[in-house]
């Protein structure tokens, strides 16, 4: 499938950093929020998939086909920018810089956010019959999530605030891998395989993505979810974006890159 070896897409990659560095304000938003809204989408398709079938598992399965969409598209999630834009700085391309780094991330968590709250409240209105009824099932079972994910980690304190940080790492070392699997291969179908499989592991073992939550956790409190606003920042937003930033960055993007990128020379026999 027109594979391409570690070292063709680890440049790939820093290129791809440095590309979406230096694209217009107004491109990088209209991408991000098509990027959030599209995985939301795909949230409420394995919840729907998991509520229709009883079986969370295949709504694991599907889930990544929001992702292979909108990485087909050109679209950008925060978590994949996470890898990809330092890479650019580690590598020492002109222009870039650590303030532009930061301001890019800040665009694209904006485009990603308003993306998945305006799924948020086209979903509202579809699960509610324009607010005329009580959520359906798969409305009540968001509104759960929410709750779930804020005042469950709360109630462990300090305990909780470690294990939803760690889902957030493990998350995103995984969906990296899915940003990654884009650039191995230059078929579709090639594209689709290497970024099916990290993804489909993320959702099927729980992991906290930040760009999910965006939908998550308003469609939750729009659904009647109790906890509040602070709960959703403080007890999953924050530590899920700093678990996906280290998660995607040191386990992904630096190791891909010190081993590929910035081969050590072989030692003489």
């Amino acid at each position: 499938m027109s594979y391409l070896v570690p070292a063709e897409f680890v440049t790939k990659m820093v290129d791809a950093g440095e590309s979406k560095l230096f694209m217009a304000t107004r491109d990088v938003l209209i991408r991000a929020y098509m990027a959030g809204a599209i995985l939301a989408i795909a949230a409420v398709f394995a919840v729907t998939v998991t509520v229709q079938t009883g079986s969370p598992i295949i709504g694991a399965i599907l889930f990544p086909v929001g992702f292979c969409i909108l990485y087909l598209m050109g679209f950008d999630l925060l978590t994949g920018v996470f890898v990809l834009t330092p890479l650019a700085l580690f590598d020492k391309r002109p222009g870039v810089t650590v303030g532009g780094i930061l301001k890019h991330w800040g665009v694209v968590f904006t485009g990603n956010f308003l993306g998945a709250l305006t799924v948020a409240l086209l979903m509202a209105i579809v699960f509610t019959y324009g607010f005329t009824r009580e959520p359906d099932a798969v409305g009540k079972i968001i509104g759960d999530i929410g709750e779930g994910r804020t005042l469950g980690y709360k109630e462990y304190g300090a305990g909780g605030m470690l294990t939803i940080f760690i889902r957030g790492v493990l998350c995103n070392w995984m969906v990296s891998l899915g940003v990654v699997g884009a650039m191995v291969s230059t078929s579709v179908s090639g594209k689709v395989i290497a970024m099916w499989m990290p993804v489909m592991l993320f959702f099927a073992m729980g992991f906290e993505h930040s760009v999910v939550n965006m939908f998550l956790f308003p469609s939750g409190l729009i659904m009647g979810g109790n906890f509040s606003v602070m709960d959703y920042l403080i007890w999953n937003e924050l530590p899920v974006v700093l678990g996906n930033l280290i998660g995607g960055l040191s386990l992904t993007g630096l190791t891909l890159y010190a081993t590929h990128m910035r081969t050590a020379p072989k030692r003489a026999l």
